[in-house]
This record gives structure tokens, C-alpha cells and sequence, in this order.
């Protein structure tokens, strides 16, 4: 790892840090309708992002083909108002721990499928990263109550999750991180007004009140505009595979900020599954040689320093 791929390696850590603690957050926006409150996180968050998203915006979105644009609006449907969606919906008949171990998984779908995509052979240290990584997720969040709706729902927040990667990929570059978060922030809120008018009619989207307020905040302000940014830069950087490997820290950010309202508790398998997971990305991500090779590197270098000292 270099300076890129240290500084990737820490955007996309901290994106994921962000969006473990915004579970927190949903957590008290259960009696908020759903698409009322999407369309209000994406919504605000695209006001926040339109003056950062940089010189030659409308140029660049011009030039973009109808495939990209659909790509957009499947990234917006799927990685974002699709997958919160399925989440609510697995968790009315499953514990909140069974969509968490599914979504557990992504680092292993994306580290098989985007070398696929781009007709290379999945890097083994990448995948053995990434199943320790979902070892840990399961470890730290445990296994629930559930049925089988509440399993088809959960696969779908998995494909939600790994489709916020991988279709992002072909758009990042020419977009660029802060286009890209503005552009499929917008397409999401329109998404979301969509889906609250078909579901829930004329009360799609009441006064959320002081609490609900505050929540809503913190994920259009803090998790969706500082996360989304900072995760595309951290892809950009070190790639879809070795970025997603840091979705494991979304269970461990949620383990340790659930204490705080009074929503769970961290124990000993909380710090063992978190432990799996930070070993996962290490190993994946390439930190663990580097620290290897540094300590190679101060060791034969000591007796070099004893030999000029005699």
C-alpha cells in the first residue's frame, strides 16, 4: 500500500464508520414513513452536495449516454432506496441480526463478481479477506428469528448492498466522487417521492417532529453527504473489492453506538466479531503486509547500523 491506497483505504473506512452509526439513527425514525423520510435524507443531502459538485457538472452530465443514466437511476433504486426498503421489510418478520448477516456478505459477492465483470480471476487474498470479514459480521451481530420472507428480503438488501458497489464502478471516473453522490442523491429523492405517493397517498410525508428532525439531519448531513463522498473517494482509490471489505465495520460502528440509546449491548461476541473483521481487512486490503514487510525491512537494517557504529 501506498499513500493512495492508505488514504483510500481511510475514506472508505470511515464512510462505513458513518453508516454503522446511522442504524442508531433509524432506529428512531420507526414510526416515520419511509419514503417520506428517504425522499427527505436524499433530498437535502442533494441541496448540500449541488454546490460541491464541482466546475464542468452540467458538461460532464451531458455527456453522458442513456446507459449511464440508467445505470444512475438503478444505483439510486437499488443501492439506496431499494435496499433500506428491503431492510424494513425483512425486518417485520426477522430479527434485525438476519439482513445484517446477509449484507454481511457483500465483500465476498463483490470480491467474486467485479473481477468477473472485468474478465480477471478473483485475487484469493482479497476473497480470504473478505470471508473472514463476513465471519465477523455474523459473529458480531449474531443469527435471529426469521422465516422465509424475512430471508428473501434479506438476499435483497444483500443485492442492494453489493449493487451501491458495482454499479457505480463504470460511472465513477467520469463523474468523479462528488458529481456521482450529488447526481444519484437527487435521482434517490425523486425515487423515494415515487414510491411514498403509490404507498402511502396524501400522508407520504408528515412534520417529522424535534427527534425525527435531528435524525433525519444527521443521515442527509453527516452519513449521506460525508459518507457517500468519502466512500467513492476510497473506490477510487483502491478499487470496488478492497473498499467494500470495510461494509464489515457497518455492523461493528452499529454494535458500538447501539449502547448509547438503549437499543443493545456490546460484549464479548461483539469484540471478537470485530476483531475477525478488522483482521479480514487488514488481510485484504493489503495493511498486514505492509506492517510485514516494514518489520523484514527494520530488522535487516539493525545489523547494518551495528556494523557502522564497530
Amino acid at each position: 500500500m501506498n499513500a493512495t491506497t492508505t488514504r483510500g483505504a481511510l475514506l472508505a473506512a470511515f464512510a462505513c464508520l458513518l453508516v454503522g452509526g446511522s442504524f442508531t439513527a433509524n432506529s428512531l425514525l420507526g414510526d416515520y414513513p419511509y419514503a417520506g423520510g428517504q425522499f427527505l435524507r436524499y433530498g437535502l443531502a442533494f441541496l448540500l452536495l449541488l454546490p460541491f459538485a464541482g466546475s464542468g457538472a452540467v458538461t460532464r452530465l451531458r455527456a453522458l449516454g442513456a446507459r449511464a443514466w440508467l445505470r444512475l437511476a438503478l444505483l439510486a433504486a437499488v443501492g439506496m432506496v431499494g435496499f433500506n426498503l428491503a431492510v424494513l421489510a425483512a425486518e417485520r418478520t426477522a430479527e434485525p441480526a438476519v439482513p445484517g448477516v446477509l449484507v454481511g456478505c457483500a465483500p465476498v459477492v463483490v470480491a467474486v463478481l467485479v473481477p468477473l465483470l472485468d474478465g480477471r480471476r478473483p485475487r484469493r487474498v482479497v476473497l480470504y479477506g473478505a470471508s473472514l470479514v463476513a465471519v465477523g459480521a455474523f459473529t458480531v451481530q449474531g443469527w435471529g428469528r426469521t422465516d422465509g420472507a424475512g430471508i428473501a428480503f434479506s438476499v435483497c438488501a444483500l443485492a442492494g448492498e453489493v449493487g451501491f458497489a458495482v454499479l457505480a464502478v463504470p460511472v465513477l471516473r467520469p463523474l468523479g466522487p462528488r458529481l456521482l453522490s450529488t447526481v444519484v442523491c437527487g435521482v434517490a429523492a425523486v425515487e423515494s417521492a415515487l414510491v411514498g405517493v403509490l404507498a402511502d397517498g396524501s400522508g407520504w410525508l408528515p412534520r417529522p417532529d424535534a427527534v425525527e428532525a435531528g435524525a433525519l439531519l444527521w443521515q442527509a448531513a453527516v452519513v449521506t453527504v460525508v459518507g457517500f463522498v468519502c466512500w467513492y473517494m476510497g473506490m477510487q482509490r483502491i478499487g470496488a473489492e478492497r473498499a467494500t471489505l470495510f461494509s464489515g465495520l457497518i455492523p461493528v460502528a452499529a454494535a458500538c453506538t447501539a449502547p448509547l440509546v438503549g437499543t443493545g449491548s456490546y460484549g464479548t461476541a461483539q469484540a471478537v466479531g470485530s476483531a475477525l473483521v478488522c483482521a479480514g481487512v487488514a488481510l485484504g486490503s493489503g495493511a498486514s503486509r505492509r506492517v510485514a514487510r516494514r518489520r523484514v525491512q527494520g530488522f535487516h537494517r539493525v545489523p547494518e547500523r551495528s556494523l557502522e557504529k564497530l
